[in-house]
């Protein structure tokens, strides 16, 4: 039996109790229906006529719907096929980036009202107004809401539609940890066993904005995955970071850096130091290559930002020096340099620290932003170009400009993540929706 609408609960002032109801119906149903059913029951809430769920594919250049149907095959309302993905019963349509509406909504977080009749990526709606609104949590975008209206929504209607689809993000974050329904229609292209590796070693959230910081991150992956890996956590007066980048291709460079990964996590979880993360990874690399009777070594930068001071720790196993942009000036970091975890077993780490002020941007890349066909690419111009961007779509520009000059096949992953540090530790971040509109 369908639980009550929205519109059908009110509460002691008369309003409805929307957050509730949200809840109840989230978890009244199944994980893998449960995005569809409470968008059903906000739109009905809202008076809309149709109302869809757009994920962010794991490509970073497209969105996709999901549908409890078999479709037939999409066109964009141009007459253009529409690439669409079928698995039994549940089907994915891709909404490939073009400079439309659909993009600009997701890179500027800001809502989009169309009149009826115009063309977007999402097809075209005659006599309704679409509405479409960002589904985000603490800066990462996890994709659209669209909304069909009968009649042009007013600045009240705009605000609660925007509430919907940060309340939305909630439901997506909790539902997809049961199922792998959203992570099916977010890969538009299979994944080999490492690549499978690989991601289940990143972060669940690739963006996360702070009072005093914001962080984005992201892994443009080789044709044959090149071992690059980051992680960051977030403490209650400190902000733990790394990036890493095993040596090889494939299996083998995935499982070394699985053990990187998992000692890093491992030591930092029991409230170890930088320099003792770094010296249980470097022994548990060690040890791994001599058991196997190969090499198995992971270069790697570590940071600690001490949230109350400003001041980053930093501990650098070997690999490419970060970049600090401070106001029009990009220069790299000069750190003591250190060999590879995994290499020696008896090597001795050190530790650097750099004073961030406020506006400060340091940006971690790995080898494959720098080497081989990459070596075009000039990195120091586009970090200053991109200085004016949210940290989450500078990752995105550079990770474009990337691919500009060494094609769709890297020779090897291509890593970047970009810190943004605020200062004022303490105060509360402002945001709308689920997003820092300042940034």
């Amino acid at each position: 039996m369908r639980p009550p609408m929205l519109r059908e609960v009110r509460d002691i002032d008369g309003r409805a109790d929307a957050a509730g109801r949200v809840l109840e119906v989230a978890e009244a149903v199944s994980p893998v229906e449960a995005v569809e059913a409470v968008t059903r029951e906000l739109g009905a809430a809202l008076g809309a006529s149709a109302v869809s769920f757009l994920i962010a594919d794991l490509s970073g250049r497209a969105l996709a719907r999901l549908a409890h149907v078999t479709l037939p095959r999409s066109t964009d309302g141009r007459g253009a096929t529409v690439p669409d993905r079928r698995d039994v019963e549940e089907s994915a349509v891709l909404l490939p980036f073009d400079g439309g509406p659909v993009e600009e909504t997701l890179r500027s977080q800001q809502p989009k009202v169309l009149p009826p009749g115009q063309s977007f990526a999402g097809g075209v709606r005659q006599g309704q107004w679409t509405v479409l609104a960002p589904v985000t949590e603490r800066g990462e975008a996890l994709g659209l809401l669209e909304m069909s209206l009968p009649t042009e929504p007013d600045a009240d209607t705009l605000a609660e539609i925007g509430r919907t689809a940060h309340l939305l993000g909630f439901v997506v974050i909790a539902n997809r940890r049961h199922t792998d329904l959203f992570e099916w229609g977010q890969r538009s292209t299979p994944f080999t066993l490492p690549a499978e590796i690989q991601r289940r070693l990143l972060p669940s959230a690739f963006t996360c904005e702070g009072g005093s910081f914001t962080l984005s991150a992201w892994l443009e992956p080789a044709a044959n995955v090149g071992g690059d890996t980051f992680d960051y956590s977030l403490g209650r007066d400190v902000l733990h970071l790394s990036v890493t980048d095993a040596m090889g291709h494939g299996v083998a460079s995935a499982l070394t850096a699985t053990l990187c990964v998992g000692s890093l996590r491992n030591t930092r979880r029991q409230g170890a130091t930088l320099l003792e993360q770094a010296a249980a990874a470097n022994s548990a690399l060690s040890e791994w290559a001599t058991s196997v009777a190969d090499e198995g070594f992971a270069t790697g930068l570590l940071g600690r930002l001490d949230l109350r001071s400003g001041v980053l720790t930093l501990v650098n196993a070997g690999h490419a020096a970060p970049y600090l942009a401070r106001g029009r000036d990009v220069t790299a970091v000069e750190l003591p340099g250190c060999r590879p975890l995994g290499l020696f077993p008896d090597e001795v780490y050190t530790t650097a620290d750099l004073m961030l002020e406020p506006g400060d941007r340091v940006v971690f890349v790995t080898d494959g932003m720098l080497e081989r066909n990459a070596a075009a690419l000039d990195l120091i111009s586009d970090i200053r170009q991109t200085r004016s961007l949210h940290a989450r779509e500078t990752t995105r520009q550079l990770a474009d400009d990337v691919l500009e000059v060494t094609g769709p096949a890297l020779a090897d992953d291509a890593t970047v993540m970009v810190l943004d540090w605020h200062g004022h530790h303490g105060r509360d971040r402002v945001s709308l929706a689920g997003a820092d509109a300042d940034r």
